[in-house]
């Protein structure tokens, strides 16, 4: 079968895709349009994606995903890295015979996004961040022990929400270790550079007000980094500031993302 933006895969198709030690629970609408992977938040599932999917409708092939230990079914792997993450957009890809797609990313998933879009221009599409991918020091030695309090407070009730996909099948101490390897990603030293080198379309939504463990206005200091990343890469942009805090932004603010996936995929979907 031939590698393409337009698989001619045209069905519905779920089930377990094997990656290194473990597999990954994955969801392809099928279809002719242009492929879009969404990349989840650091501990979220694909189902956050339902209202964005339902608002772009029918002409999109939708592929969804579950990272390592995220939702009920993805295996558990003695690997949570940061860069597992981005092999893992590969073998996604890869198993559905996908070359090219326009990748969407929130959150954590949005910094994936970023990495592959840099390393990836030939086969990406465009990309759009959902409230991610800041360049920001954000994180010094006192937000690292706040981390690593806050989960470890968690530690108690995290298994009882596992059965329910609502929390991942990773300890606390996991789960800490992956949020602060995500704050020394954003730094500005480590992330600019990703950013400036994308050469493919982005575009950003960006939320208001706080994020989960963020105090005060800190999440809203963190946004104005993309003001520097703007002026220097002219294909990044910002496609809009919602009302939406950080955990909302994608139930209530859905049509500017999807709106956002419109207007990076516009000038591929006139050439075809």
């Amino acid at each position: 079968m031939a590698k393409n933006d337009t698989s001619s895969i045209s069905s519905r198709w779920t089930g377990m895709v094997p990656v290194d030690d473990t597999a990954l629970a994955v969801t392809d609408t099928g279809g002719p349009g242009i492929p879009v992977v969404y990349l989840n938040g650091q501990f979220a599932t694909q189902g956050y994606w339902r209202r964005v999917i339902a608002e772009l409708g029918t002409g999109w092939r939708h592929i969804t995903y579950d990272e390592r230990a995220r939702g009920k079914k993805s295996g558990r792997s003695a690997d949570y890295s940061f860069e597992a993450a981005v092999r893992d957009v590969d073998a996604v890809l890869a198993a559905r015979q996908v070359d090219r797609a326009l990748l969407v990313g929130w959150s954590y998933g949005a910094v994936v996004a970023a990495h592959w879009a840099n390393r990836n221009p030939d086969r990406t599409v465009g990309t759009v961040l959902v409230d991610g991918a800041f360049p920001h020091d954000w994180l010094d030695d006192a937000m690292e022990q706040r981390i690593r309090t806050l989960f470890r407070r968690m530690g108690w009730f995290l298994p009882l929400l596992r059965p329910t996909g609502l929390a991942p099948r990773m300890t606390a101490e996991q789960q800490a270790d992956s949020n602060i390897e995500l704050g020394r990603l954003s730094r500005e030293s480590e992330l600019a550079p990703v950013l400036d080198g994308i050469t493919v379309p982005v575009r950003y939504v960006v939320a208001s007000g706080t994020s989960f463990g963020s105090k005060g206005d800190e999440q809203e200091r963190i946004r104005t980094s993309l003001d520097a990343v703007t002026v220097r890469n002219p294909n990044i942009r910002i496609a809009a500031k919602v009302a939406s805090n950080h955990g909302a932004i994608l139930k209530k603010d859905f049509p500017a993302v999807a709106d956002a996936v419109r207007e990076v995929a516009a000038p591929d979907r006139e050439r075809h």
